[in-house]
C-alpha cells in the first residue's frame, strides 16, 4: 500500500499580482548541501481515522512549531510521486501569516551511517516565502504539480 501524506500550501498575492508560496527546506544531513529539489510543502504521513486535513494541520505544527493559520482550507488535490507515495495538499491564503518564531520539529537518525550513534536533526531547517517560479525549481519533483494546480485556481478566480 502506498504511503499517504497530507500538507498545507500557503500562498499570498503581491501588489503586482504575483504569487508566493510558503515552502520548507528539508533538514538532516542528506539535504544539508542541496537546494534544488530539497524543499517541500510542510507535510507528513497519516493514516487510520485521522482526516487528511487534520493530518496536514498536525504536520504543519510539528514541522514548523507554530499553528497553521486559522483560515479556510480547500483541497487542492492528491498528487503521486514516482515512488508511488501520494500527498494530499490543502491550500489557503496565507497573506497574514508571518514566518517568525518557527521552532522546527526534530527526528533521530543514526549518523554517520553504521556508526551506532543516534543524532537529532531538524525535520526542516528553514521555511520561507518564495515566488512560485522559484519554488518550482526547489520543490521535490512530486510536489510541483500542486503549484500548477494552484496557478490554475488563481487564474480561474481572476
Amino acid at each position: 500500500m502506498p504511503t499517504t501524506s497530507a500538507g498545507i500550501l500557503l500562498y499570498r498575492l503581491d501588489e503586482a499580482g504575483g504569487v508566493s508560496v510558503l515552502v520548507a527546506h528539508m533538514g538532516g544531513p542528506f539535504w544539508a548541501g542541496r537546494d534544488e529539489g530539497a524543499w517541500s510543502i510542510p507535510k507528513g504521513e497519516f493514516g487510520g481515522d485521522e482526516s487528511a486535513l487534520d493530518a496536514a494541520r498536525r504536520e504543519f505544527r510539528e514541522e514548523l512549531g507554530v499553528q497553521p493559520p486559522d483560515v479556510d482550507y480547500a483541497e487542492l488535490g492528491t498528487f503521486a510521486y514516482s515512488s508511488g507515495k501520494r500527498v494530499t495538499v490543502f491550500v489557503a491564503d496565507g497573506a497574514d501569516f508571518t514566518t517568525t518564531d518557527f521552532v522546527y520539529g526534530e527526528f533521530a537518525l543514526e549518523w554517520p551511517p553504521r556508526s551506532g550513534r543516534m543524532q537529532s536533526f531538524p525535520e526542516v531547517d528553514r521555511a520561507e516565502w518564495m515566488p512560485v517560479e522559484r519554488a518550482r525549481e526547489r520543490l521535490v519533483k512530486g510536489q510541483r504539480p500542486a503549484l500548477d494546480r494552484l496557478g490554475e485556481l488563481i487564474s480561474a478566480a481572476r
